[in-house]
């Protein structure tokens, strides 16, 4: 089944949040500074830290929809990560790890925090702007387009929150951060056939929250 959300792939990105899309670290560099910072080396792990925040950020504002709760969670995740530095094993990429801790925290919050939050439209990122699916939308825009485009995004938003937290997990990692679905799947701890039902399962909600304003707007 075709998402509607993916017929707008990079709007997706935008209208939900940006993430950070740079590739994770050569293992061997991060091998290097894992090592010294479990010889307690702080400047190494200071320097994990600026490498995976942009991504990790993004990762956890888009499940969180919330910039306050990111920030805390931020830190806690790292801090949490220094504690444990010495137990890493190397089992795993540093990456996977640090994306493991993160998306726990989250969920776990989340699940603390026992409701949802609408993400606020100020929230979308501004680079929406410079997409150049926007912009052909947009070049003969009039008022009622503009509307139009304006609650798709409100409705991309609503229909994200009303995942579960394990749902909207999968989406932001494979369609919002493009994640493959072995490192997903690496991450969360669960096979690769879960990640691809889990996706199957919030694509089809998705869709369904999506399908009457795509019928209205045809």
């Amino acid at each position: 089944m075709q998402l509607a959300v993916n017929l707008h792939s990079k709007a997706l990105t935008n209208l939900i949040g940006a993430s950070a899309m740079a590739e994770p670290a050569p293992v061997n560099e991060d091998t290097e500074l894992v090592a010294r910072a479990q010889a307690g080396d702080p400047s190494a792990f200071d320097r994990l830290v600026v490498k995976y925040s942009p991504r990790l950020y993004g990762l956890v504002y888009n499940m969180t929809s919330n910039h306050e709760d990111t920030n805390d969670l931020m830190q806690d995740i790292f801090a949490k990560a220094y504690r444990s530095i010495k137990g890493f094993r190397g089992k795993s990429s540093f990456y996977t790890w640090i994306h493991s801790i993160g998306v726990n925290m989250t969920i776990n919050f989340l699940k603390k925090r026992g409701r949802r939050f609408q993400m606020s439209l100020d929230d979308v990122d501004a680079n929406i702007q410079n997409d150049k699916e926007f912009i052909e939308l947009t070049a003969t825009s009039n008022p009622v387009r503009e509307a139009d485009l304006g609650e798709l995004q409100q409705k991309l938003n609503e229909a994200m929150m009303k995942l579960s937290n394990e749902h909207r997990a999968v989406v932001t990692m494979f369609d919002i951060q493009g994640m493959p679905h072995a490192e997903i799947a690496k991450i969360l701890g669960i096979s690769e056939g879960t990640v691809r039902s889990r996706l199957f399962y919030a694509h089809r909600q998705l869709q369904a929250h999506l399908e009457e304003f795509r019928k209205n707007n045809i």
